[in-house]
């Protein structure tokens, strides 16, 4: 019986385990179904692009070899497909032993006893900056330890800019507004299918959004915005659409779909996309060209005004079926701790948590990787409070906005009906979990 991310996530797995007559999933260490690793072999499951896969296999490697009586099985993976495979092998309790987490989908694992509490274990965040240990917590616990440091970008490709001849703006002063006139610039500049920008709108964006007006996605108590407060957001898709400043409905569907070295940005399709600022080093690669990073727009033009924020760019948890609990956390430790892993890993997953790593590693970093290091040091005076992790049913926040986009844009629904049918089926979620 198969169980997909979004049954999981909504309240599915404890059906799922009531059916398939599984045990509790709250037990730490104790015995799993076939398949399960034994004493000192770890299953590890991460998702990734070409050049995280290679750094991941390479420092795999280098542990194997310091620690010879671990034996680590790899489970590389797509962002796509990654979730429902995840959420199948914790249903049936054969889930990973070490697991590259989500913010997003954290507190569902957590809280439905499916992780590890790392703390006791071992698991060492002793010199780690201020302010980055707290995104793996849930209500105290620690499920998730922080992988790099992140922030929401928006990458340029300056040759598109050149060749339409107009200037890259100015990320302290654009708005939104002069985001989508930009963008709409660029597509009839540029022609042949290119466009100004692929579509900006998913979960992190309309958090940048909501923040600029005092609002958040998520409070402790649940969702921390109202329909009437994302009208305007649904209203901006629509705008948007009519300047041409992003791709056509079906083909912002069918770019959802695709890996990374297949998006619009990277095939030169499109002069600016958003990316997590850890992204930058593979979309360099992949496209074959250097992106310039950018700030997101503010609703007044004004950067400190942006209410960015440092997110985990991805977390290492570690499942709480595992047979080796105590190897599964050294495995996270010197991850996030060894300057032998960032010697290899770099800044790929974000910038190192670990200040004493990030003091060694930084000259090694390449051209990109240096370029976000300054770019997360330059935003500080920028940075609001740190978002809090979505809570038990958030996690489809992204896939609910993504319907009732899609609905928009094909002309199925206006903004009020889009922005209510959003804000309805993601609290029934939010009520179901």
């Amino acid at each position: 019986m198969g169980v997909n991310r979004r049954q999981f996530l909504i309240g599915g797995l404890g059906a799922m385990a009531a059916t398939a007559g599984l045990a509790g999933l709250s037990g730490c260490g104790g015995s799993s179904s076939s398949g399960s690793a034994t004493s000192g072999d770890l299953a590890f499951t991460w998702w990734g692009n070409d050049v995280r896969n290679k750094e991941t296999t390479e420092a795999i490697a280098a542990y194997g070899k310091a620690n010879p009586g671990v034996k680590i099985s790899p489970q590389p993976g797509e962002w796509a497909s990654y979730w429902d495979k995840l959420a199948t092998q914790t249903a049936a309790n054969n889930a990973p032993d070490v697991i590259q987490m989500d913010m997003a989908y954290i507190s569902e694992y957590g809280n439905r006893g499916a992780l590890l509490d790392l703390s006791k274990y071992g698991a060492d965040t002793s010199k780690f900056a201020a302010g980055t240990v707290d995104s793996g917590k849930i209500d105290g616990t620690l499920y998730g330890i922080n992988a790099g440091i992140n922030t929401p970008t928006i990458l340029v490709n300056p040759k598109l800019f050149a060749k339409a001849g107009i200037d890259v703006p100015d990320d302290k002063t654009w708005t939104w507004n002069d985001y989508k006139q930009i963008a709409g610039e660029l597509t009839g500049k540029l022609g042949n299918g290119i466009v100004g920008t692929a579509s900006p709108f998913n979960d992190a964006t309309l958090s940048a959004w909501l923040r600029q007006q005092g609002k958040e996605l998520f409070v402790d108590k649940g969702l921390g915005f109202t329909a009437t407060d994302v009208v305007g957001w649904f209203q901006l898709m629509l705008d948007f659409q009519n300047a041409k400043a992003m791709p056509s409905a079906s083909a912002i569907t069918e770019e959802a779909s695709q890996s990374l070295d297949q998006g619009s940005l990277v095939t030169g399709k499109a002069a600016m996309a958003y990316f997590w600022s850890n992204q930058v080093e593979a979309v360099n690669q992949a496209a074959g060209t250097e992106m310039k990073l950018l700030r997101y727009p503010s609703l007044a033009g004004k950067a400190a005004e942006r209410k960015a924020w440092y997110k985990a760019s991805m977390l290492w948890s570690a499942s709480s079926r595992s047979k080796s609990p105590e190897a599964a956390v050294a495995l996270i430790n010197w991850w996030v701790n060894s300057t032998d892993c960032a010697n290899i890993c770099l800044a790929e997953r974000g910038i190192p948590a670990n200040t004493e790593v990030l003091g060694t590693v930084k000259p090694k970093l390449s051209k990109a990787q240096q370029s976000v290091a300054t770019f997360i040091d330059e935003i500080k005076p920028e940075l609001a409070d740190t978002p809090i992790a979505p809570p038990p049913g958030g996690g489809t926040l992204g896939d609910v906005m993504s319907r009732a986009m899609s609905d928009l844009l094909f002309g199925r629904s206006n903004v009020n009906d889009a922005a209510k049918k959003f804000v309805d089926e993601l609290t029934s979620n939010l009520s179901a979990s």
